[in-house]
């Protein structure tokens, strides 16, 4: 199937799932963090949606660091790689991301299209995954399928936002009952959090650190290899290895995602 770039109904299809409650159940509520959860009648993958208040972080720093892939890797404690292939318009390129999953689930990752749209108050970030030619499945890890997933950033005044998360996930295999349970009651809500500690410090830290380059706001800078629309197709699922990991046990000895901060 071809790709295509979202364009403004997309982006306000995507706004319009993060702000509206019709259909989620809440699954966790502490702390100034909420998770929510979605059945989709037409897939098998549930929705999952979070948000954060974020004192004292503006909405322009959460979406840097949301940008920033040199600085993920100083916060993004799951992550094993990530890197850019290239660039489509200003606003949308293709990238790889890697992470870890809890012992002893084989690891996952992505080729996805991302594409971004600062609105007024707004800024947003989406992704879905897509089939690269030059990036085909690793044989360490399962190739995930991102059927959406994004970030909503709302500013609430010059010195405060909120931050929502949005994403649906095939996972490709049938984790067991302990996995999805774990990610709403406690993965999820303590990512929200990484994000926010890592916005409180990420001022200081771009002041060090190539603090004029921001390619995401500043298309001139971007000096990825131009990538063609027509080299990318849709990744179905169902063209992807399915393994069954439901009967696997939880392990004692946990990632990083576990250890308290």
């Amino acid at each position: 199937m071809p790709v295509r770039i979202p364009d403004d109904s997309d982006f306000s299809s995507f706004k319009d799932q993060c702000l509206s409650t019709d259909g989620w159940n809440s699954r966790y509520n502490k702390s100034g963090v909420t998770v929510w959860c979605r059945e989709e009648d037409s897939s098998s993958v549930q929705k999952i949606k979070m948000r954060i208040m974020c004192k004292d972080v503006t909405a322009e720093t959460l979406y840097d660091v949301l940008h920033d892939t040199s600085y993920r890797k100083k916060w993004d404690t799951n992550m094993i790689d990530t890197y850019d292939i290239g660039r489509l318009t200003v606003n949308a390129d293709v990238g790889y991301y890697s992470w870890k999953c809890p012992t002893p689930l084989k690891d996952r990752d992505f080729v996805t299209m991302r594409s971004w749209l600062p609105l007024g108050n707004d800024y947003m970030i989406i992704n879905y995954s897509v089939k690269h030619p030059q990036h085909p499945p690793k044989k360490d890890y399962v190739r995930a399928v991102s059927l959406l997933t994004g970030y909503l950033i709302q500013s609430n005044s010059p010195t405060s936002s909120t931050l929502y998360y949005l994403t649906q996930v095939d996972p490709r295999g049938s984790l067991p009952k302990w996995v999805v349970n774990r990610v709403s009651q406690f993965v999820a809500p303590k990512a929200m959090r990484k994000i926010y500690k890592a916005s409180l410090k990420y001022p200081e830290w771009k002041r060090k650190h190539n603090p004029t380059l921001k390619p995401w706001m500043y298309p001139e800078q971007n000096t990825l290899p131009s990538v063609s629309l027509a080299d990318l197709t849709l990744q179905r699922a169902d063209s992807l290895e399915n393994i069954d990991e439901s009967g696997v046990r939880e392990e004692k000895a946990q990632h990083s995602d576990d250890e308290e901060t």
